[in-house]
C-alpha cells in the first residue's frame, strides 16, 4: 500500500467520526462569529482568532477582553485557568503522539476537548495510519470551527434581528457542561466546592475579577482533595 492510499485510508476512516462534531462545531462557530461581528469586529477577526487561538471558550471570553483595556497579564493568566485541563490532555497523550513526526507539533496545537476525545477513545483501523488519523481529526474539527466562526462573522451584518443576549451561549454551554459533571459523581463535593468557592470570591473581589481567584481557589483545593476524591469515586 502506497503512502498516498495510506493517507486517503486515514482521512476516510477519520471524518465519520468527527460528522457529530461538525453539526457542533458549525453552529457555536457561527454564533462566535456573528457575536464578534456584532461587537464590531469584521469577519477577518472570527476568522483569524479561530484559526489561531482555537479555544471555544477563550474566543468568547476574548471578545470583551479586546473591547477593554489591554491587560496581558490578567488575559494570560484567564486563559490558562480556563485551559488548565488541557495539561492533563497532553500528559495522557504523550504516548499515542510518538512516532506521528512532525504532525505532532499540529496535534498538540490543534487539540480540542472533542479531538482529544475520539483520539484517546477510537481504535484506529488497521489499514489506515494513526498518526495520519489523528492528524485528519484534529484538522477536520479544527476546520468546523474556523467555517462557522467565519461564516458568522460574514453574515453578522446581515442579521436583523435583536442579537441581545447572544454571548449568553457560553453561560448555558458551561452550565449544561456542569450539569453533565454533575450527573457523573458519585458524591457532589467537587461541585459543592465550586460553587462556594466562586460566591465567596464574587463577594470578596466583585463581579468584574471574581473568575481568576474562584478558580485558583478551586484548583488549590481539588488538589488537596484529589486523594480523597479518587477513592470516594468522585470526578475531579
Amino acid at each position: 500500500m502506497n503512502k498516498y492510499s495510506t493517507i486517503k485510508r486515514s482521512f476516510l476512516a477519520a471524518f465519520p467520526y468527527t460528522i457529530p462534531i461538525l453539526a457542533g462545531f458549525l453552529f457555536l462557530g457561527i454564533t462566535y462569529g456573528i457575536y464578534m461581528n456584532v461587537s464590531g469586529f469584521s469577519f477577518i477577526y472570527p476568522m483569524l482568532t479561530s484559526m489561531v487561538v482555537f479555544a471555544g471558550s477563550a474566543e468568547f471570553i476574548l471578545v470583551n477582553m479586546l473591547l477593554g483595556v489591554f491587560d496581558p497579564v490578567q488575559t494570560f493568566l484567564m486563559i490558562l485557568m480556563i485551559n488548565a485541563r488541557h495539561l492533563f490532555y497532553g500528559i495522557s497523550l504523550l504516548e499515542k503522539y510518538a512516532g506521528t513526526g512532525i504532525k505532532k507539533l499540529y496535534l498538540i496545537f490543534g487539540m480540542c476537548d472533542e479531538s482529544f476525545s475520539v483520539n484517546c477513545s477510537v481504535d484506529v483501523p488497521e489499514d489506515a495510519d494513526k498518526g495520519w488519523f489523528m492528524f485528519f481529526v484534529t484538522l477536520l474539527n479544527h476546520t468546523y470551527w474556523v467555517t462557522g466562526a467565519t461564516l458568522g462573522g460574514i453574515f453578522g451584518s446581515f442579521i436583523s434581528f435583536n442579537t441581545e443576549g447572544l454571548d449568553f451561549v457560553m453561560t448555558a454551554m458551561f452550565v449544561v457542561i456542569f450539569l453533565e459533571q454533575l450527573l457523573k459523581e458519585k458524591n457532589h463535593i467537587s461541585s459543592a466546592s465550586g460553587i462556594i468557592l466562586s460566591v465567596i470570591s464574587l463577594l470578596i473581589f466583585g463581579p468584574d475579577k471574581f473568575i481568576i481567584p474562584a478558580m485558583v481557589m478551586i484548583f488549590a483545593l481539588l488538589m488537596l482533595l484529589k486523594k480523597p476524591l479518587e477513592k470516594g469515586g468522585a470526578a475531579v
